[in-house]
């Protein structure tokens, strides 16, 4: 695993604990933890709530992959009805819990998983294409005319 892969999962896992309600910094057991509390709050919010089906339009792949996997995870089944686009997915889950848990999570998910593939992204091509990573100049001025 690449040592930028070995961060990336740790803020991944970090993110977790955070909406889970726990402050405890591990590995795998803490994230395996920060999981079950976030099914049990999801558990107890639908004895009391019932579910709502919202329908995200997530337009980029791998943020369409990251928020299935998050649904997933949780235990909610993520699904897409015949004749819609690609990009929606849809979600039953009590409204609270797609409020206060699940889209802010992604949301700060999306941060992190972006931030790392810009490195990436930015390191692999400094170091197989150029170094020069800058994005464009603007359009430059036209020159005078020339008199002559």
């Amino acid at each position: 695993m690449l040592p930028l892969e070995g961060t990336l999962l740790e803020k991944l896992r970090k993110i977790e604990a955070l909406y889970a309600g726990t402050s405890v910094a591990g590995e795998r057991e803490a994230a395996r933890r920060a999981a079950e509390r976030i099914r049990a709050r999801l558990a107890e919010l639908r004895a009391t709530d019932e579910d709502t089906e919202l329908h995200y339009r997530l337009q980029d792949p791998w943020k369409r992959k990251l928020f299935v996997a998050l649904c997933r995870r949780y235990g909610l089944q993520p699904f897409r009805e015949p004749g819609r686009h690609a990009s929606t997915v849809q979600v039953r889950a009590p409204k609270a819990f797609h409020q206060k848990t699940l889209w802010p999570e992604y949301l700060a998910l999306c941060e992190e998983l972006h931030a790392h593939l810009d490195e990436l992204t930015t390191r692999v091509i400094r170091e197989a294409i150029d170094q020069d990573v800058s994005e464009p100049d603007a359009e430059p001025k036209a020159l005078p005319a020339s008199t002559g």
